[in-house]
């Protein structure tokens, strides 16, 4: 280690490369990988024929071997007397025509256009740290001038961001074709030094294209993915990099700790197609000594689910499999896969790369999967929100077997926005007229073409998806719906936040007497609700466009009427906050006060509140109890979410003699007025209300 520069300025002084030279001695020094690793990508781009400029040849064996396969023309040149001298006194009798020149790769005496090609490895990287990147400009410009039209120049390099970028504009800039070729670890796979190696082939062109060429492949034969934009190129290398970093550690031991990840996308399209997330085993856990490594393949679909979508679920899920190291594989939407045997092939070159250190060369690496298969998941619409960009609608098998769809907005996909479980009318018929459980037919296969709403399949509007809407309506229980003394009682409701329409139409189906108003900001949000998620809006149940805030505030300030039922269930699009849900206005005192003068005097405020911030939840707790004397609190099992049921009354009576026979009271309203329906409420009202606590 001594032999390497302690600053990068170092790298391109000569007296710097005279003493290391010198302290080499016979030494050959392979700069990032040595002929067998460079081959071939060399092979591929320099050909026999061609006169070859080899900037900063030190003494590497590279040109000898070039040399001996047949590459007659090489000029060597470097900046170290030491070096040129000891490379022409090794080469004058094997080699008589392989030349090496004392010569300062910035100022040549070559003509222009005088040779086909220039080999480059490591020195664009010495240079380029010095004169803050003027010293290689320089280079690359000479470089540049000796190449004829066609001409290449090659370059090995660590491709730093600094250094790659001034390269990579530089050679936009006067019209030349990129390329850039990832090759993985330097010199061996067993070197401590993690970044992979990169060859750099810029192409001259006599007439500059209308648009840069910035192409990147994997390998030496990968397929070259077009990119866009010079940052779009340097993204590509980070990512690359950061992989070499992430495997270094990954080898190195295990940590159960942490669990990183990494995408793995598709060549041709550069579209993410694989996430991988690598779970360690605890210490001290007992693992058999063959179970060193697995492979987990989660269902597609299922990828949110507690399990596989949260570090504690994945840390279960590992402990359950019990290997030293499992990694946990989800597959991306808009993909499409074939098999599980499919996935095994494709994955098994790249995950293999991840096992834990020791292992042995020959051990078999299991696949596990939920019984084998790989899940179904069909996008049936896609579109994009001004407000919250691109969203798919997606049909999926969920763990019990049955139909789901989801809406899903992109730039958090890991989050389902809303979603329905689905049901076939016909089958549903059957199921009434034989008084016999069938299973779930299975889904259409995903080739065929969707089915939209009326057809085969259709939304279940008896089923609430989502925990905090079953406690929501079970929290119509404070407002005492079904009991004897409020028979016949209409509900009026006020909603912000339609989503998919679900928890609304739930309330306007089978909630006795119920009128429902949603406030919704986002148009597309109310289009896809009505076209995917079976949201019907009537007389009964008006949707209203627009801010929450503002309406709120005009319905107050009007005074033209009242609500038995406030609902907030909208999330924030500032992602920044530790609060998700709602967004921090809904719950400023002065607006909550609005919201108080809303209701009528045996009316209930509820809130969907999703915060991970302790002293945030904490101040909106309290600012909520300086508004509302009764505050009730129902966290959601295995979610951030928990549901505030605030009421201007005491709701004391409820804890808890009395809170059985409200429970029993409204979920004998519900499926009272079900009557005659295909579909009925599925929901256990006493359930929901069982950790209902003073908030």
């Amino acid at each position: 280690m001594s032999l390497l520069p302690r600053t990068a300025e170092e790298f391109s002084s000569a007296e710097y490369w005279e003493r290391f030279f010198k302290k080499r001695g016979e030494k050959a020094f392979e700069w990032y990988g040595d002929y067998n690793k460079l081959c071939g990508v060399l092979h591929k781009y320099i050909k026999p024929r061609d006169k070859v400029l080899v900037v900063g040849c030190g003494n590497s064996e590279l040109s000898e071997q070039l040399y001996d396969v047949g590459y007659r023309h090489l000029t060597n040149i470097d900046i170290s007397e030491t070096v040129v001298n000891h490379m022409n006194q090794r080469n004058v009798e094997r080699r008589p025509d392989l030349t090496f020149h004392q010569v300062d790769a910035t100022q040549t005496p070559y003509e222009d256009g005088s040779y086909q090609a220039s080999l480059d490895k490591g020195t664009l990287d010495a240079m380029a740290s010095e004169e803050e990147g003027a010293l290689a400009g320089r280079m690359l410009t000479e470089v540049g001038r000796v190449l004829a039209v066609g001409g290449r120049y090659v370059c090995v390099t660590l491709a730093q961001e600094s250094v790659i970028r001034l390269a990579v504009e530089h050679f936009v800039g006067v019209g030349w074709a990129v390329r850039l070729h990832c090759l993985g670890d330097p010199e061996s796979e067993a070197s401590s030094f993690a970044l992979p190696v990169f060859v750099l082939i810029c192409t001259k062109f006599r007439v500059t294209p209308p648009t840069p060429i910035l192409e990147m492949c994997q390998g030496e034969d990968g397929a070259a993915a077009r990119l866009a934009q010079v940052a779009d190129l340097l993204s590509a290398v980070k990512e690359r990099q950061a992989y070499a970093i992430l495997r270094q550690r990954l080898r190195a031991g295990t940590d159960a700790t942490s669990s990183p990840s990494l995408t793995l996308c598709h060549a041709p399209t550069g579209c993410p197609r694989y996430t991988l997330t690598v779970q360690d085993c605890c210490p001290g856990a007992k693992v058999p000594k063959a179970n060193h490594f697995a492979i987990f393949i989660v269902p597609q679909g299922r990828e949110t689910d507690w399990l596989y979508g949260s570090k504690e679920g994945r840390g279960q899920l590992a402990a359950s499999a019990n290997f030293r190291r499992l990694v946990v594989v989800v597959m991306h939407r808009d993909q499409e896969y074939t098999d599980m045997q499919a996935v095994q092939s494709e994955l098994s070159p790249m995950v293999m790369e991840l096992a834990p250190p020791g292992m042995p060369a020959n051990q078999q690496v299991p696949f596990l999967s939920v019984g084998g298969e790989l899940g179904w998941r069909e996008v049936v619409s896609r579109g994009v929100s001004e407000l919250s960009g691109e969203f798919t609608v997606e049909d999926v098998r969920g763990e019990d077997g049955e139909l789901y769809r989801r809406l899903v907005f992109l730039k958090n996909a890991g989050l389902i926005q809303s979603e329905s479980r689905l049901f076939r009318p016909e089958a549903s018929v059957r199921r009434k007229k034989n008084r016999k459980k069938v299973k779930a037919a299975a889904p259409p296969p995903a080739s065929s073409p969707s089915q939209p709403p009326g057809g085969v399949l259709s939304v279940d509007s008896g089923y609430l998806c989502c925990a905090h809407h079953k406690v929501m309506v079970a929290g119509l229980t404070v407002l005492g719906v079904g009991t004897a003394q409020n028979k016949d009682a209409p509900v009026s409701v006020l909603l912000v936040g339609l989503g998919g329409g679900g928890l609304p139409q739930f309330l306007r189906d089978f909630v006795p007497d119920a009128s429902v108003e949603v406030v919704e900001l986002d148009p597309a949000i109310l289009e896809v609700a009505q076209g995917w998620f079976g949201f019907r809006p009537d007389d009964r149940l008006k949707v209203t466009l627009g801010d929450g805030l503002e309406h709120i505030r005009t319905l107050e300030r009007d005074g033209a009427r009242s609500c038995d039922v406030v609902m907030f269930d909208v999330d924030s699009k500032d992602s920044t906050l530790g609060m998700s849900c709602p967004p921090p206005a809904f719950v400023e005192t002065s607006f909550l006060e609005k919201v108080r003068n809303l209701l009528t005097p045996r009316g209930v405020f509820m809130l969907n509140l999703v915060c991970r911030d302790s002293a945030l939840r904490k101040s909106v707790l309290e600012r909520v109890r300086g508004v509302f004397p009764s505050v009730l609190s129902r966290g959601i099992e295995g979610e951030v979410n928990e549901v505030l049921l605030c009421s201007q009354a005491d709701c004391a009576p409820l804890l808890p003699a009395s809170l059985a026979q409200a429970a029993k009271s409204l979920q004998g309203a519900l499926s009272l007025n079900s009557t005659g329906r295909t579909v009925k409420p599925q929901i256990d009202i006493a359930e929901m209300l069982e950790d209902l606590k003073v908030a």
